[in-house]
């Protein structure tokens, strides 16, 4: 029978953290997408990035001739308030990841692999410690979640994808994406250069 590894103060710290920052970047993106909602009645639709919402309401606020009326404005430069705040908060928590990814040791040397930044890293460390618990890498990626479903039954064999919310990983989706950073820097370079119509240079998360 195997035992989960109790977590150190350092660790529960750093798990409350990337907690936090999940909670505000949901309310987040529920934000953005109720503003969109919202707009999208008056016949004002933005592209599908956050970017380019950030963009687009200064102007839909600034422009008296879209069709907005003056009470929907005030009610839209409030949710532009809210959204502009998560944000902030956002950004302060990118921030403190990564002050503790440069204190811990093991979130250092994890830093030093192709497609791991401070936030999944320190994710990382949360989640399994210095991993000292597993004999293989596939215990490891099977605690996090990481490994594809199963769906077999006698002698069929189904193997489903694996899903960005199954398992225990503090940050699950940013491991998942900062593989997907690497992998696909990998494949890129292994084309030549006159097959490649664009660069691809992802963040590590």
């Amino acid at each position: 029978m195997r035992f989960v590894t109790v977590k150190s103060i350092e660790q529960q710290d750093i798990q409350a953290t990337h907690r936090v920052r999940t909670e505000i970047k949901d309310h987040r993106n529920a934000k953005a997408n109720q503003i969109r909602g919202l707009v999208a009645e008056y016949g004002l639709v933005a592209p599908k990035t956050l970017l380019a919402l950030r963009r687009a309401i200064p102007e839909w606020l600034e422009d008296a001739q879209n069709g907005l009326t003056d009470y929907f404005r005030s009610l839209l430069h409030g949710l532009w308030d809210d959204l502009l705040t998560l944000e902030d908060r956002l950004k302060k928590l990118d921030k403190e990841i990564e002050t503790l990814a440069r204190s811990n040791e093991v979130a250092k040397r994890l830093q030093q692999l192709r497609g791991v930044g401070p936030i999944v890293a320190t994710a990382l460390v949360a989640t399994v410690g210095d991993g000292a618990q597993y004999s293989k890498g596939r215990q490891m990626a099977a605690a996090l979640g990481l490994t594809p479903r199963q769906n077999s039954s006698g002698d069929r064999y189904r193997q489903a994808t694996s899903s960005q919310r199954r398992g225990g990983c503090t940050g699950k989706q940013d491991c998942a994406h900062g593989l997907g950073h690497a992998t696909q820097r990998h494949r890129l370079r292994s084309k030549p250069q006159h097959m490649l119509s664009w660069k691809y240079e992802g963040e590590p998360q």
